[in-house]
């Protein structure tokens, strides 16, 4: 059996387009010059593959009519009922604590602010990458270090009214710091006098009073020495023969401007992070990979396309909206879905001081009116009438 040439599959191939997206033409294009190298196609054989997929496109389109916001919520409620409540898992002590199941789920259809565990993956550039001893350094510079990460002890003396820091040698040389230097941030930044004495600070409030004392005290715990704000904790990994690094807590964009790491890789679960530094096209495909990551951990397959809409949704008004009263089903255009959702005497009573009208152009409304709803056979109207020239029309 003699095959056809590469350029005949490409041929064969382009009569598709223009009938199938463009991503289909060049997955099967690719597909196809990739089996030729191995064993001989028949132009026949061809044909009946590039039928096969026309076929099998045509009948995966959405037919006019169809409930796809009704069938993608069954889809995803349906396995979530299947999920676990587990909201942390530990892997072991040097592991990050990860939102997992519902909670987590939950967390993204409701566009929470701030993720409960906000987490950062940072892949490095080549040369950090390879080295374990550079990944490890980077590390140690983006993790926060407070005053209180690196004291031995902390006391009050109610007597002379100074709050004394013992320091902990070893936790500075790991950090690289000295008495001096966490001296003078603290001096810098809350202005206040600071003694040294080895390696005990003594730190005075400028008025001596006891409240003053103690607001000091819980300011100068606090106080950040070192790091990048909100990253609290840092694993570094070896994946894939590169070290990467895993962080608890986030801050996505002064860690993108770090010359370190490579931004093309480096994500972050914080969505709204993402719309804020990326904008909404890239917080849209995070809602889409966060929910598909969520739901396969548990062992879940839901069709992609309906996590899709989802994501569409949340974003089509060009910000991260939640699904639920002050997002998208709180917005609704109609009174009775808004109504039927939640607080229904609010809407209602809203509704009438404004003098807003219902169009009964959605499902809700009109299963609430009785009437047919614009669905299906639904969303078809005939309309017949007699006479005139031609008849019947």
């Amino acid at each position: 059996m003699v095959g056809v040439s590469p350029d005949t599959i490409k041929t064969e191939v382009s009569k598709l387009e223009g009938e199938v997206p463009e991503s289909v033409v060049h997955e099967l294009r690719g597909a196809l010059l990739r089996v030729s190298k191995e064993r001989a196609i028949t132009r026949e054989q061809i044909e009946q593959i590039i039928e096969g997929v026309k076929q099998a496109y045509t009948s995966a389109i959405v037919e006019p009519g169809e409930a796809v916001g009704t069938i993608a919520a069954q889809s995803i409620g349906e396995p979530g009922t299947q999920m676990t409540l587990r909201t942390f898992h530990y892997a072991g002590v040097a592991e990050l604590n990860v939102t997992l199941g519902l909670p987590r789920l939950i967390e993204i259809i409701d566009a929470r602010k701030t993720p409960s565990a906000a987490l950062m993956t940072i892949y490095l550039k080549e040369k950090f990458a390879k080295s374990k001893e550079k990944a490890r350094e980077f590390a140690h510079k983006i993790e926060l270090t407070t005053v209180e990460d690196v004291a031995l002890q902390t006391e009050t003396d109610l007597i002379n009214m100074v709050f004394i820091i013992t320091l902990d040698r070893s936790r500075m040389q790991r950090k690289e710091l000295t008495p001096s230097k966490i001296a003078s941030t603290i001096k810098d930044t809350l202005n206040t006098d600071v003694g040294i004495d080895g390696y005990k600070l003594r730190i005075k409030p400028s008025t001596t009073t006891l409240s003053e004392l103690r607001k000091l005290a819980t300011r100068v715990r606090a106080l950040p020495l070192r790091g990048v704000k909100g990253i609290t904790r840092v694993v570094v990994k070896m994946e894939d023969d590169e070290y990467v690094v895993h962080t608890e807590g986030s801050n996505f964009l002064e860690i993108l401007s770090m010359p370190e790491v490579d931004q093309t890789r480096t994500v972050t679960n914080n969505i709204h992070e993402i719309e804020e530094v990326l904008g909404i096209e890239a917080a849209r495909n995070a809602i889409v990979n966060e929910a598909v990551k969520t739901l396969e951990e548990q062992g879940l397959n839901v069709d992609l396309r309906h996590i899709m809409l989802v994501a569409d949704m949340m974003c089509a008004s060009g910000e991260v909206r939640q699904v639920g009263r002050h997002g998208v089903s709180g917005e609704k255009a109609s009174v009775l879905a808004r109504a039927s959702f939640e607080i229904t005497t609010k809407h209602l009573l809203d509704a009438c001081i404004h003098g807003e009208s219902d169009k009964l152009d959605g499902i809700i409304e009109n299963v609430i009116a009785g009437q047919p709803i614009p669905l299906g056979t639904g969303s078809v109207e005939l309309v017949m009438r007699r006479g005139g020239e031609g008849g019947t029309k």
